[in-house]
């Protein structure tokens, strides 16, 4: 009865960190909004000695803003899917995995990491997926 309600308050808990993950994608938007206004704005750079930064320079930045962006994108669905694996106690390695991967968002994502590995390395947990695969006989 306790590890199903650690399972789906971990499912949650994933979901929350899904969400998280789309409000980091929207600061990220923001982030590459001000500095593409301020990197492409001639006005900004006349007083400045060197003037605008090379063309170069910003095209490396899009680059570097759509790697963080994919980065996000594809932590906030496994996220979401490893909350639905996490409902239907299946795929287990997969939310282990996820979890492993949190672990490098601090703090939020390392105590959402630590403690999916704690309630799903349990040998009670393991079970519940165990008896989840196993095939009902009548």
């Amino acid at each position: 009865m306790i590890d199903a309600s650690h399972l789906k308050l971990l499912a949650i808990f994933h979901f929350v960190f899904a969400g998280l993950t789309l409000l980091g994608l929207g600061f990220l938007f923001l982030h590459w909004w001000f500095m593409h206004a301020i990197m492409e704005n001639p006005e900004m750079w006349k007083n400045q000695q060197g003037g605008p930064p090379p063309k170069e320079f910003i095209a490396l930045f899009k680059w570097v803003y759509l790697f963080f962006g994919t980065g996000i994108v594809l932590t906030g669905v496994a996220n979401t899917i490893s909350g639905w694996s996490l409902m239907a106690r299946r795929n287990r390695t997969f939310s282990l995995v996820v979890a492993g991967l949190n672990c490098m968002a601090f703090p939020f994502g390392t105590a959402l990491g630590v403690f999916t590995f704690i309630v799903l390395l349990r040998d009670s947990v393991r079970e519940l997926y165990e008896a989840q695969k196993r095939p009902i006989m009548p």
